[in-house]
């Protein structure tokens, strides 16, 4: 099962019966689809960045929910074909281990695999381009001492 996170924007016009009638719609087809939900959270309505259908306005609803991927495509075409709502999107939501705990995009023992593995040409260039960062890093002091000697 994989995290997601369903935008919804629901047509402005909608009564409150009819609106939390459309979330329960949509909540009852991720549970029938095999999903188990993680929260609904109302935003209320907000103003569009654009008119859609000649809309300003539109009710904001953000869903969690765990599912498995293949059942995520037909819950969409569901989506699409309610005419209460304007838009959607669902993205998966990453789990990025404990908070605080930096990830490390390569280990240093891979960067020094790396480097054995480029050839001379390649170590003198990537060498070129640090002495390059290092000078460009020291120009900024050296413009502020000449600017605090004037």
């Amino acid at each position: 099962m994989r995290r997601y996170e369903l935008m919804l924007l629901l047509r402005p016009d909608l009564e409150d019966d009819k609106l939390q009638s459309a979330v329960e719609k949509v909540t009852r087809a991720i549970v029938n689809a095999g999903g188990s939900l993680s929260k609904v959270s109302p935003w209320g309505k907000r103003r569009l960045a654009y008119p859609i259908q000649h809309l300003r306005e539109a009710s904001y609803f953000l869903i969690h929910f765990d599912i498995e991927p293949s059942a995520v495509r037909e819950i969409e075409r569901g989506l699409l074909i309610s005419e209460e709502i304007l838009r959607h999107l669902v993205t998966v939501i990453e789990d990025r281990g404990p908070a605080g705990e930096e990830i490390e995009a390569v280990p240093p023992a891979d960067r020094d695999a790396e480097e054995d593995s480029l050839d001379d040409d390649e170590l003198e260039d990537a060498e070129v381009s640090a002495e390059d960062a290092e000078i460009d890093a020291d120009e900024p002091d050296e413009r502020a001492a000449r600017r605090a000697t004037a």
